[in-house]
């Protein structure tokens, strides 16, 4: 994106002229001298089937700046695992953490015992359990993620993501990416359709609250790509459905000052996996992601204090479908000023689901206000389990050096 307005209540930080990759990589390969810098990868096997997660891997053999990379494996057997490790063997700063594995299981479950839920399998705990890792290890300042189904990926992806918070003369403790996501129709449904019309009907209804000018500063709130600090990483509690993107800004805005959070432009075009739309079933694809961001929107804002009756939802499901189609004739000029096709009446199908999705998540936040999809936070492990990052650590090190 060429221009460089700020907007918003963060800074933001853009691509201008042609990128010089090699002095980004220069200076984190210097900054990392102070703030070593971890990568973390939640991955499925599938993404290593479909070759994606293969070609990030091979991309990254050129980053020399990293002190270590925890790829944290999903729905993966033991020979998939074994597939996997061997695979990336060398890789001499990589980790595995095979989420599927007997071991970790065990860890799992003993948490469980302890009253700290990890969370159902997925995205949010193979997040979480390998931030906790890389605090056990204790070798990085700096914690970089990204997702692994991209299938264009280009190192300078992470080399942009890193740099704001890895720079010791800066001092941003949070960056989250942003990019454009097109080929020759427009993508990110979930972001243009959803959750930005969401957003400002929210602020159409409830008037003026900082939380939501801060979540509609941030230009594409449903990326994966992020880097924060190891003190934040300690200090936040990560969602576990698909609402992990927005709660975990959520959780940002909780921790940190907003002078210490950032965006960045990242890469001029991305793509990866585009989740189906099933209008009729909320519990899978683009639907139940919007349904549990909603959710998850709303039980932040009861937390800061904004109070809702039962026909709050219904109310804001109109609100939403007019903005949101408003929207839809946006994208459609937009669309036809750049030459890529447009189907006005899919948009309007999905703005339509959307919106009975909000009516949905209303429901659901309505009948329980108080539950959490929300992991405890590392703190809290730590004061239950003081030595849960030794066996954190010790599992991941016998998995290896069994599956060999």
């Amino acid at each position: 994106m060429s221009d460089f307005f700020q907007n918003g209540v963060i800074a933001t930080f853009h691509r201008l002229g042609e990128l010089n990759l090699k002095k980004l990589e220069d200076d984190l390969k210097n900054f990392s001298r102070i703030r070593p810098i971890a990568l973390v990868l939640p991955s499925l096997f599938r993404e290593f089937k479909s070759g994606a997660l293969p070609n990030i891997m091979n991309e990254l053999r050129k980053v020399n700046y990293l002190r270590e990379i925890v790829l944290s494996l999903d729905r993966a057997n033991e020979e998939q695992y074994k597939r996997v490790k061997n695979s990336f063997s060398s890789h001499k700063k990589l980790r595995v953490i095979w989420n599927d594995g007997p071991r970790m299981k065990g860890l799992y479950k003993l948490l469980e015992k302890n009253d700290l839920f990890p969370g159902e399998r997925g995205k949010g705990r193979a997040v979480w359990i390998s931030l906790g890792y890389v605090l056990a290890r204790g070798k990085s300042r700096v914690i970089a993620m990204h997702d692994c189904d991209i299938v264009n990926y280009d190192r300078a992806l992470l080399a942009r993501l890193c740099y704001p918070v890895a720079n010791p003369h800066s001092e941003y403790e949070f960056c989250k990416g942003y990019y454009s996501r097109y080929t020759d129709i427009m993508h990110g449904r979930a972001t243009r359709l959803f959750f930005t019309p969401f957003i400002r009907a929210l602020e159409k209804i409830l008037g003026y609250l900082p939380f939501l000018v801060y979540m509609d500063s941030f230009r594409y709130a449903l990326a994966g790509e992020i880097a924060m600090r190891r003190d934040l990483a300690m200090a936040m509690r990560i969602p576990s459905d698909w609402g992990l993107e927005v709660g975990t800004l959520a959780e940002v805005y909780r921790n940190m000052a907003l002078s210490r959070i950032c965006q960045v432009d990242i890469a001029d075009g991305y793509e990866h996996k585009h989740q189906e739309l099933f209008p009729d079933d909320p519990e899978k694809g683009i639907l139940k992601m919007t349904v549990d961001i909603a959710k998850s929107i709303f039980r932040t804002l009861a937390q800061e204090g904004a109070q809702f009756s039962e026909g709050f939802f219904k109310t804001l499901s109109n609100i939403y479908l007019k903005v949101a189609q408003e929207t839809v004739v946006l994208y459609e000029n937009d669309a036809e000023m750049n030459s890529l096709k447009f189907d006005r009446h899919n948009e309007s199908v999905c703005v339509e689901v959307f919106a009975e999705g909000i009516k949905l998540a209303g429901e659901v936040f309505w009948q329980n206000p108080s539950k959490t999809v929300l992991i405890p936070n590392w703190h809290r492990v730590i004061a239950a389990l003081p030595d849960f990052l030794e066996l954190l650590k010790d599992a991941v090190k016998k998995d290896y050096e069994q599956y060999a």
